[in-house]
């Protein structure tokens, strides 16, 4: 099974793709990771990407459909997990194509709705550990003992510097900008389905899990 999972940064698809990754031996293709990953390992897509992005320049649909190309045929698992990919029409078309020449196809199109100023607030105050990468938040969910995480006991947290209202009300934009050119042509197929982001996770999780084993 391969889904595109859908939502603007904040909205949980890092945490329900760990999740479908855990309960469901699924893989999470993430172009940003496989980017920076096959840059340190220097494979030939990775060299051809390191090139670009040190010459200051976006990297190029066609190497972006490489590095998912490869990543396929390394294995997927029960099944793939586009997070980040497609983001625009001819990604889509793009990623058709690499699934066709596989025998493989998409299933599902899950967009995480979320309310903006919502997403503003919880994103805000979001921190994690330092060395195992916990969650926390200021106001939803702090350390059962303070400056202290409940994983590792590490007491080293961080905060990314783009986490405030101005950055996230721009990457809410950002995301409507290129996700409004793909979403019509997924749901002309009947492949698009949408959960509620703000809900609680535990209920998102089973909200996901509802559509994939319907």
């Amino acid at each position: 099974m391969n889904i595109i999972l859908l939502g603007p940064p904040g909205a949980g698809k890092g945490t329900q793709s760990q999740r479908l990754v855990a309960n469901r031996g699924m893989v999470q293709l993430s172009t940003g990771d496989m980017l920076r990953a096959a840059v340190k390992a220097g494979s030939p897509v990775g060299l051809q990407a390191k090139a670009v992005m040190d010459a200051g320049e976006l990297v190029s649909d066609a190497i972006v459909s490489a590095l998912i190309g490869e990543r396929l045929d390394a294995g997927i698992g029960a099944g793939a997990i586009f997070d980040g990919y497609p983001r625009t029409a001819a990604q889509a078309e793009a990623l058709d194509l690499l699934l066709d020449e596989r025998d493989a196809k998409l299933d599902y199109v899950i967009e995480l709705d979320v309310d903006e100023d919502a997403l503003v607030d919880r994103i805000e105050g979001r921190f994690t550990c330092a060395n195992c990468g916990e969650g926390y938040h200021d106001r939803y969910k702090l350390p059962t003992v303070a400056g202290v995480c409940d994983v590792c006991g590490s007491t080293e947290f961080k905060r990314r510097p783009d986490d405030n209202a101005a950055t996230v009300r721009t990457r809410m934009a950002e995301y409507r900008a290129k996700t409004a050119p793909i979403l019509p042509i997924y749901e002309a197929r009947g492949l698009v389905h949408r959960v509620d982001g703000m809900a609680p996770i535990d209920d998102v999780t089973r909200a996901i899990a509802a559509i994939l084993d319907a």
